[in-house]
């Protein structure tokens, strides 16, 4: 009987980052990665974005496992907010589930998940109608895997993120012999990396690369400022390295990387002498010639750490007069501007800006002839080009077409795209619903487009706050309205723009008054609507307007029993207040009579139920002025 297959992008299509890939199997899902994106400049205030797995909830009990390529953010930081919701197993390399353990411990909800299992390029797991397997490959993390599902189709092939590069060491090296044996068997489809795909150049080996740094760190005489991504344990172990063989020692920035270190060193995947590494404070009793700082950054990312850093706003450890601030990674193309951006803030703060990829031609992905090369050593029958914005994707694609590859075997695919193998044709099926899901804080999934929307006019136009107080009774405007203006117009130098907005406010309030229907929710929009227009005619600005409407005299029900005891108590207690005249005055007769006989609470609880004469305290005697 054949296979019904499914593959089902929930990131990492038409993107950078967030890594997440379904394969349904006769019904059962296996999970390809699970990670994260860290957010581009519109998205206001988020701090990562995670896939949107609606689809996975609907069909939780078919989720066989996860199986992960490498310990990137992007292949593995949605972990832990994926299970918080779905209690199933986790695979990957021993390096891997290390950092992937590092991430659940920060989550509370999973901190005690231990359904971890570690895997290698020899194991096999058989599952029945799919025998998932692994193979060695190269990237600037060790240990880093590619998966392949075995089904009665034939084979489905996930690269994860690799190049090729024949002077790595072992624990990254590529295992040629073992690709080649999967092309051999015959492979269905093969989902493959595409983030280097432009690039036509051949990619720097990690040996030139190491003796980049080496010399950088030999003819600097200040201190070196080294910004790398966390979890690239290569780039970290060439910075130890040359910092050792120059005579420097090195810093470390952030609990997340001292985390990973240790990690690392514990596995055996870093090594360095005991005495390489140094605190902050031990910073002061050496030269600016012996220092190296590793900036990491929060989450890994520490190209805004750098920022902070040239701004002056971290705490120990800021940029200063003849610093080199050393980019030993390479960001993605979509952070240019904010590279840039990042250069020109170092130089105002008086360092300088130097990044390994100004001088050659570093990545940890495939560029052109790599691709083709893994297509060779494959030879899948179709081609799904995964991880890159669209035009990468293509670009991978056009280079599967020089090769043979008839266009119609090739599937750029979309967020929530099902592609479908039955009856030997694979195609596109009906697809999915698949969004994002923004984290901000602590909160998973409640920020949406909208509120991004309100964000980015807020941050544009800023805010405009009237406020206004009526009676709905008397159906008149108690008070003039109070206007505040926060980053739209500076108030006191615009005060007839101020004042022809009371005017518009008073007018809308007041019509809708007099109107018999009166309703709130249209009171407020007629307020948004007068005043966006008249502010745009004005200033071609669009704030958010808030129209903040208060009511006096709200309490206009029959006054009842209880009412009037508490009536009498407020009456009481005024009477107490009034100041002596300093004339004759005439005493109030009801309140003399209270004080000759009874105290007034006495009087007014006479008509009370007897359950409620305890409950209610007794009122003070009023005082009377007795003077003639």
């Amino acid at each position: 009987m054949s296979a019904k297959i499914k593959i089902i992008p929930f990131g990492g299509v038409r993107e950078n980052g967030k890594n997440m890939y379904a394969v349904d199997v006769n019904g059962s899902i296996y999970i390809l990665d699970c990670g994260l994106k860290y957010p581009e400049n519109e998205l206001l205030g988020i701090d990562v974005v995670i896939p949107d797995w609606s689809y996975l909830r609907e069909n939780k009990d078919r989720i066989v496992a996860v199986f992960l390529t490498h310990g990137h953010a992007d292949a593995i930081g949605a972990l832990p907010y994926f299970l918080s919701e779905f209690n199933v197993p986790v695979f990957g390399s021993e390096m891997t589930i290390a950092l992937a353990k590092l991430n659940v411990a920060d989550e509370p909800k999973v901190k005690n998940y231990d359904d971890f299992h570690v895997v290698d390029e020899k194991t096999e797991i058989d599952f029945g109608d799919v025998v998932v397997s692994f193979f060695s490959t190269t990237h600037s993390i060790p240990e880093s895997l590619g998966i392949d599902l075995k089904t009665d189709e034939g084979q489905i092939v996930y690269t994860g993120d690799f190049k090729f590069d024949q002077t790595a060491k072992p624990g990254y090296q590529t295992d040629y012999a073992r690709l080649g044996a999967i092309g051999q068997a015959g492979v269905l489809a093969v989902l493959s990396d595409s983030a280097n795909a432009e690039n036509p150049n051949m990619n720097a080996s990690e040996q030139a690369i190491a003796e980049s740094i080496e010399e950088t760190f030999n003819y600097r005489n200040g201190r070196v400022v080294v910004a790398c991504v966390a979890s690239n344990i290569l780039r970290i172990q060439q910075v130890f390295d040359a910092a050792a063989k120059t005579g420097r020692k090195v810093c470390l920035t952030g609990q997340d990387l001292e985390k990973i270190v240790n990690t690392a060193m514990k596995l055996g995947k870093l090594s360095f002498d005991d005495d390489l590494l140094v605190t902050p404070e031990q910073l002061d009793s050496l030269e600016p010639a012996e220092t190296i700082i590793l900036q990491t950054g929060k989450m890994g990312e520490p190209i805004k750490s750098i920022q902070r850093m040239a701004n002056k706003q971290e705490k120990k450890l800021n940029i200063q007069e003849g610093d080199l601030v050393y980019i030993a990674t390479t960001p993605s193309h979509a952070m240019d501007t904010t590279v840039a951006q990042t250069r020109d803030m170092v130089y105002r703060a008086g360092g300088e800006v130097k990044a390994i990829s100004d001088e050659m031609n570093s990545s940890g992905h495939a560029y052109k002839r790599d691709l083709q090369l893994m297509l060779n050593l494959l030879k899948p029958k179709y081609l799904v080009p995964i991880q890159g914005e669209y035009r990468l994707l293509n670009a991978h694609a056009n280079a599967a077409m020089e090769l043979g590859m008839p266009a119609d075997h090739i599937f750029i695919l979309a967020k929530g795209d099902v592609l479908t193998y039955a009856k030997d044709t694979m195609g596109l099926g009906e697809g999915i619903d698949v969004s994002d899901t923004m984290i901000d804080g602590i909160g998973v999934g409640d920020i949406g487009n909208i509120v991004l929307r309100d964000r980015k006019v807020l941050a544009d136009d800023g805010i405009f706050i009237a406020v206004v107080t009526i009676d709905r009774k008397k159906k008149q405007i108690v008070a003039d309205p109070k206007i505040t203006s926060r980053g739209f117009v500076y108030v006191k130098a615009n005060k007839d723009l101020m004042q022809e907005s009371g005017q518009i406010i008073r007018k809308a309030v007041q019509n809708n008054l007099d109107n018999k229907e009166f309703d709130w929710g249209h009171l407020k929009q007629d307020v948004r609507e007068h005043l966006s227009h008249y502010l745009f005619e004005q200033t071609h600005r669009r704030p958010v307007i808030l129209p903040v409407i208060m009511e006096a005299n709200q309490h206009h029900r029959r006054s009842s029993s209880k009412d009037k005891a508490t009536t009498g108590k407020a009456h009481a207690k005024d009477t107490k207040a009034v100041s002596k005249p300093k004339g004759k005055a005439k005493a109030n007769p009801k309140a003399k009579t209270a004080s000759k006989s009874k105290p007034a609470a006495d009087s007014q609880s006479a008509n009370k139920p007897r359950r409620n004469r305890k409950r209610r305290p007794r009122a003070k005697k009023p005082v009377v002025d007795k003077k003639d």
